[in-house]
């Protein structure tokens, strides 16, 4: 079966590895600019294909026949090729209502969705036929039914929101659709972004102690009604959550803060290689980037130009997946560091004591023992409050990997 999945961008996918999980096809990305899709959609060169952003409903006037649940959505993510005739259907109804049956409860709740896709017809298929009480439908530059953002901050009452566009997905993961201060009685977020793992706004959610839950979990779900469409084989949905949780898992980053010092370096490349991850040690990129080390930049460019130049690459570094990154000690000083290495990381504070650690050398705020208890003082309630678990690093260094390897393990569960 020559199956794969269209769409304008798809280095974000995680499609590919989620279907050959589930069937025994090979499928394929095939990134289609806007003057190659018609021309591919008229040879039908395939015998099953899903669809996305931007041709979910630029797709439909191609296919033979269209299912009544694609018709009322009015967008279509599975076409299967049968005989040279085209049928289409939307397993994103499915996946997305399995989603949301399983984090929340949205009946007789007042829920507002972001977006104006075919995804959004299709959130809106879905709140309905789950109960919704009300459905705001908003969107830049549309007319009714949406309203504005600006009139979404109005209404204040909204308890569930759910986002359907691409604001917050690779590689803008720091943006976010709207801001939930605005909304006092929002008490579930939803977005379908599934790359980074957390979006900004799902981040936001959390601090703020809301339920929320990203689109990884849709995303595995329409794949097996995908999969059941084009073969007409029935698929134990048992295995939405086992390939979520494995997907999760396989493509988070294991970030290390702590102080200067305390075996950041040493545990990344040896937990990298035992995991077979990545490694980034971001100090290293940083010279990397300056072309000069860390003393040079601090002595001629001052700690404010180091400091810039470490966020714009924590920022990048935190788009990766399945990578181990080594971060320096100051990285907890901006706040925006944290919340982007935050979005596809498991964020573990490795703590040694402070006569342990070593003064001088090439840490130019670690000059001597007094300095580095002064910045340990400084310091540590930042590590605590960005990190996910603390590990000692203390004793052994086998104790110290062996124990890092057990919390990952516990931890790190979708």
């Amino acid at each position: 079966m020559k199956a794969g999945l269209i769409g304008e961008k798809l280095g974000h996918s995680f499609s590919k590895p989620i279907h050959e999980q589930i069937a025994d096809y090979t499928y394929d990305l095939m990134p289609l600019s806007r003057e190659e899709f018609p021309l591919f959609m008229e040879s039908r060169a395939f015998d099953a294909i899903n669809v996305t952003i931007p041709y979910k409903e630029m797709v439909m006037p191609y296919c033979d026949f269209i299912d009544e649940k694609a018709k009322e959505i009015g967008a279509v993510n599975a076409i299967k090729n049968v005989d040279g005739k085209l049928y289409a259907t939307n397993t994103d109804f499915d996946g997305l209502k399995w989603m949301i049956e399983n984090h929340f409860d949205i009946s007789g709740r007042i829920v507002a969705i972001c977006g104006s896709g075919g995804t959004s017809k299709t959130a809106f298929a879905v709140c309905k036929a789950l109960g919704a009480k009300e459905i705001i439908r908003v969107a830049r530059n549309k007319g009714e039914p949406y309203i504005t953002y600006e009139d979404m901050k109005k209404r204040t009452d909204t308890e569930i929101i759910l986002n359907t566009t691409s604001v917050g997905m690779l590689p803008d993961i720091m943006s976010s659709i709207v801001d939930l201060s605005d909304f006092p009685d929002c008490r579930g977020v939803i977005d379908v972004v599934y790359n980074p793992l957390m979006t900004s706004l799902c981040r936001e959610a959390r601090e703020k102690k809301i339920p929320y839950i990203s689109g990884l979990e849709m995303l595995v779900g329409q794949a097996v009604s995908a999969v059941e469409f084009f073969t007409g084989k029935a698929v134990d949905h048992s295995v939405i959550k086992e390939i979520t949780a494995k997907l999760y898992h396989d493509k988070q980053n294991i970030v290390l803060i702590g102080m200067p010092s305390c075996g950041k370096t040493s545990i990344g490349r040896k937990l990298a290689r035992i995991l077979k991850m990545d490694f980034v040690d971001l100090d290293a990129q940083i010279v990397k980037t300056a072309g000069k080390s860390i003393p040079q930049i601090f002595a001629e460019d001052g700690e404010d130009a180091f400091r810039k130049i470490e966020t714009e690459i924590a920022v990048e570094t935190a788009k990766r997946n399945h990578t181990v990154i080594s971060c320096g000690g100051g990285i907890v000083k901006n706040e925006i560091n944290m919340q982007a290495l935050s979005l596809n990381g498991f964020v573990v504070y490795i703590d040694r004591r402070v006569e342990k650690l070593h003064s001088g050398g090439k840490r130019p705020l670690s000059k001597d023992a007094a300095a580095i208890r002064k910045l340990k003082q400084e310091r540590e309630h930042l590590y605590i409050k960005y990190s996910d678990v603390t590990v000692e690093n203390n004793g052994y260094f086998k104790n110290t990997i062996d124990k890092l390897l057990e919390v990952w393990n516990e931890n790190t569960c979708y």
